[in-house]
């Protein structure tokens, strides 16, 4: 009886923590760092602000557990979407079309609220880590594609996708899939026309 009891509390707590996981992304969603206090996570999961406190000691914990949970997820999505694609020019297409579509979703929004925020560097670290296997992603595609520099080149090319993100992000006056395609559009006739040497 004791071991389920442990059982049922150690499930209890792990939901309890995805609940506040998930009211962090939605605060950080609306209205950036300014929104994730330890108040409104107590208010949106309906626990009391001590209990909030049992499972992070600041705000930092909230924001490293959210880059430890979601970085590798996010990632995981885009390397599936790079691995389906049959040609260099379409891993590249790929490339930039999954990071496109994450961008309307809550756990990258969260994460961009992050990012714009003061971060200590061990969060810091885990998103340049992150962002690095993003572009790593591309360079050999880029290689097979007889550039020169493919690792100059796919960062030129993840700039691309950020500012294309950030227009997204922005609600910009054009409609999410022209800035979708305009971007694939840039980054293939850019990397297709690039020198090799």
């Amino acid at each position: 009886m004791p071991k389920i009891r442990a059982a049922t509390l150690v499930e209890h707590r792990r939901l309890q923590r995805d609940a506040l996981l998930e009211a962090a992304r939605a605060l950080l969603s609306e209205g950036g760092m300014e929104a994730l206090t330890f108040p409104a996570l107590a208010a949106r999961t309906g626990l009391a602000r001590s209990s909030v406190y049992e499972y992070f000691r600041s705000r930092a914990a909230v924001v490293e557990e959210l880059c430890a949970v979601d970085f590798p997820a996010w990632s995981a999505e885009i390397v599936d979407a790079v691995a389906l694609a049959d040609t260099p020019a379409g891993r590249v297409e790929a490339y930039v079309r999954a990071q496109l579509a994450l961008a309307g979703d809550p756990r990258h929004r969260a994460l961009a609220a992050i990012s714009a925020g003061e971060l200590d560097d061990a969060a810091r670290e885990r998103i340049r880590a992150s962002h690095g296997q993003f572009v790593a992603l591309v360079v050999s595609a880029l290689a097979e594609l007889g550039h020169a520099r493919p690792g100059l080149t796919a960062s030129l090319v993840q700039g691309i996708v950020q500012a294309a993100v950030k227009r997204l992000e922005l609600g910009a006056a054009e409609d999410p899939e022209a800035i979708t395609e305009a971007t694939v559009a840039l980054v293939l006739r850019g990397v297709a026309d690039a020198p090799a040497a």
